[in-house]
């Protein structure tokens, strides 16, 4: 996906290892590069970093590519380092030759284990970097020791292959997680061995949960492609992604893409964890959801749906009726299962199975009392006509009965023999719903069980 405003004065790289799926925090690196490379009319680069050859499978790596263009953070180009091994070789000859590195002769661990590796000669200096974010660092690099950069020629590690990368392909500026900033130090130091120019750095805070713990599952942190399979929308992901450890200063929480690119400060980004909160994550889903046009909408409802729903014969007739209910109470689409498994959808679809004293209400002493208000309720709801049959009219059709014998002792058996469920949406919803023809059916059927006690 190329950019073709690109003036490749700012260049950054979103570098993930697949040696597993995009997570949360990897995705909200990419956003923060993507944002601030499109701000500068600069080049965004996605490069994989694939060295770990046991682990490093294309399954990750098509998931990462793909999660990369659901969430529509688009790159102008894309590397594999395990495709540029002949690159890294080329400098570990040089910097052996130049005495900056060399072969280490090493007492294997274990039997069978590696006897020797390729060390960096450590001038032993302290290093001072500024970051955007957390200022100026400095680091003595005494206690990193001589560190190896490659096990041998053919296969070097995550420092020396990092920093020949930037250099190569001209990284003008790192943004990454603040776990990377132990990472530094030796960066800089091989930078200043190769004679590469050193970026400018902004480490990111990191993400943490509720408790201030580190982030894991157990707090919601799953990777974005089970957020894609649960039904969250990307637009959502992208705007709460910008606001752990970011906000625009002022009330609004709601960005566009756009806004988020025209309003993103890298020199505004707090210091400090910032805090993943799955509630304020479907706050955001929900927002984003009700903002979907009614076809889109319905798009996701009928991918969500049980199949166990969409096979009733007029699943196509009613499934445009229930959507508004669908809609007011899902946060993320996946919840339509949830629905499903409460046995909120069926009864739209079949009569509903119930216990027959759960047609009372509480307050009500008398099966037979019960009786009587439904059947006046049938006999309310068919005076009315076909064409007035709506929430509104329906309401003033029985309210004054209502009113006269108790709500909850006319209102509650209406709405259990409609739906069968303690919670449910009111009964003049229902009636709409069912139609006039199924809630006359459905109260009839009631009083029919009640009848058949006795």
């Amino acid at each position: 996906m190329k950019n073709k405003n690109v003036k490749n004065n700012v260049v950054v790289r979103f570098a993930p290892s697949p040696t597993g799926y995009l997570h949360i925090g990897g995705a909200r690196t990419a956003l923060f590069n993507y944002i601030f490379a499109r701000q500068n009319n600069g080049k965004l680069i996605l490069r994989i970093e694939d060295t770990d050859r046991e682990r490093s499978t294309k399954e990750y790596e098509k998931s990462i590519v793909d999660t990369m263009d659901w969430l529509e953070l688009d790159y102008d180009e894309i590397y594999r380092q395990s495709e540029r091994t002949e690159i890294y070789k080329k400098y570990l000859k040089k910097m052996i030759d130049d005495g900056s590195a060399y072969v280490s002769k090493e007492k294997p661990e274990k039997g069978g284990g590696r006897d020797e590796v390729i060390r960096f000669k450590n001038p032993n200096k302290k290093v001072i970097f500024n970051d955007l974010i957390t200022g100026d660092i400095e680091v003595d690099t005494t206690d990193l020791g001589d560190f190896v950069i490659a096990k041998d020629l053919e296969t070097p590690i995550f420092h020396l292959t990092n920093v020949i990368d930037d250099h190569e392909m001209g990284v003008t500026h790192i943004i990454r997680g603040q776990d990377h900033i132990s990472n530094t130090p030796r960066q800089v130091l091989i930078q200043e061995a190769i004679g590469a120019q050193r970026p400018v750095y902004a480490h990111i805070p990191l993400i943490l949960a509720p408790d201030k713990s580190k982030l894991s599952k157990r707090h919601g942190a799953v990777n974005v492609v089970e957020y894609k399979n649960s039904g969250y929308l990307s637009d959502a992901i992208i705007n709460f992604l910008a606001f752990l450890g970011w906000n625009p200063g002022d009330e609004r929480e709601i960005l566009t893409r756009e806004e988020l690119l025209k309003e993103f400060k890298m020199e505004k980004v707090q210091k400090g964890g910032a805090v993943f909160n799955i509630e304020k994550l479907n706050w955001f889903n929900k927002k984003y959801i009700q903002m979907l046009s009614d076809k889109k909408f319905e798009e996701f409802v009928n991918e969500f749906m049980p199949e166990e729903i969409k096979k009733f014969p007029d699943y196509n007739k009613k499934i445009n009726k229930i959507i508004p209910i669908i809609k007011e109470r899902i946060e993320k689409f996946v919840d339509i299962k949830d629905m499903h498994e409460r046995g909120e959808l069926k009864y739209f679809f079949e009569q509903p199975e119930y216990e027959i004293k759960s047609l009372m209400w509480r307050d009500e002493k008398n099966i037979q009392d019960t009786k009587k208000h439904l059947e006046k309720t049938l006999n309310l709801l068919e005076k009315m006509q076909d064409n007035n049959f709506n929430s509104v009219s329906i309401k003033d059709a029985i309210w004054n009965y209502a009113s006269e014998k108790g709500r909850g002792n006319v209102l509650w058996p209406m709405r259990y023999a409609l739906s069968g469920l303690e919670k449910s949406p009111d009964p003049f919803i229902l009636a709409v719903l069912l139609g006039k023809e199924e809630t006359s059916n459905r109260i009839k059927t009631a009083i029919k069980k009640i009848d058949l006690m006795e």
